[in-house]
């Protein structure tokens, strides 16, 4: 906007009229490239319409829970681990009253038999085109909840491929997110139990841990100390809450951002600790 009006003003000054009409138009040239090259860096959209961003959250919202009923239910029922999972999720999410109701109803919706899963992916990719961050969360947390009893059916397994690939992500970059959270699942659970020698020894501890970790960062062994810290910065940047929030995710799941962040985080810690 700035663009135009900034380039309508100088135009007349120097041109009168012709020159507001030529101001106008390459201000407006102006504005459309700013916009375009923030839109592809992934941040900061609230500063051009924060209603979509609104709206882009709302149906990041829906979509989320409503995936994950379908998935939950990929089996033929809902189990109760996986109705324990979306209520300690919520519980993370720090979602009560309303929006919990709202979470609550689009899980059933996914549950429903009539529920169109790619229909609903598809216009999901649509509407998040070009977010690349935000829609490898999604899967990542489509993942999260499939995985909560420790392990991916078959048809769990094959309704994810389904949504990565909806979401145009390729078979091998689907591996790489799914191998990653099940590192981060495992690294979480090493560190909860480093601290029990009676289970494991230390020397045991470091190498299991280090190979979660490298897993959790998606590097090899025989990644080095450069390579390391470059996959590093850029989970780090992918996961970013604040830029996430920007580009449509709700404010509540910022909490799962920042958990995925600190996981991140303190992989790189402890890589920096057991160096090969």
């Amino acid at each position: 906007m700035w663009g135009k009006v900034l380039g309508t003003l100088f135009g007349f000054l120097f041109g009168r009229w012709l020159g507001a009409i030529l101001g106008f138009y390459l201000g407006h040239m102006f504005d459309r490239s700013i916009k375009q090259n923030f839109d592809k860096a992934g941040g900061f959209q609230s500063l051009f319409s924060g209603e979509e961003v609104s709206e882009r959250q709302a149906l990041f919202f829906y979509t989320c829970f409503s995936v994950m009923g379908h998935i939950a239910k990929s089996n033929g029922r809902v189990s109760e681990t996986h109705i324990k999972a979306a209520g300690l999720f919520m519980d993370e999410m720090q979602l009560s009253g309303e929006s919990r109701q709202e979470a609550q109803d689009a899980f059933r919706a996914g549950k429903d038999n009539e529920f169109t899963f790619k229909e609903t992916l598809q216009e999901f990719k649509r509407r998040f085109s070009g977010r690349y961050d935000l829609l490898q969360l999604f899967i990542e947390i489509q993942i999260q909840m499939a995985f909560c009893d420790g392990h991916l059916s078959e048809s769990e397994r094959e309704l994810l491929q389904q949504a990565a690939k909806l979401l145009g992500f390729s078979q091998t970059h689907f591996n790489f997110i799914l191998k990653r959270y099940q590192a981060e699942f495992k690294f979480s659970q090493q560190r909860q139990q480093s601290g029990d020698k009676q289970r494991q020894s230390t020397t045991q501890t470091s190498v299991m841990g280090r190979k979660q970790a490298l897993d959790v960062l998606g590097v090899s062994d025989s990644a080095s100390a450069a390579e390391i810290k470059k996959a590093y910065r850029k989970l780090m940047s992918q996961h970013h809450p604040d830029k996430l929030v920007s580009q449509g995710l709700p404010e509540h799941l910022m909490e799962v951002a920042k958990r995925k962040s600190q996981d991140i985080q303190a992989a790189y810690e402890y890589l920096k600790k057991h160096p090969a």
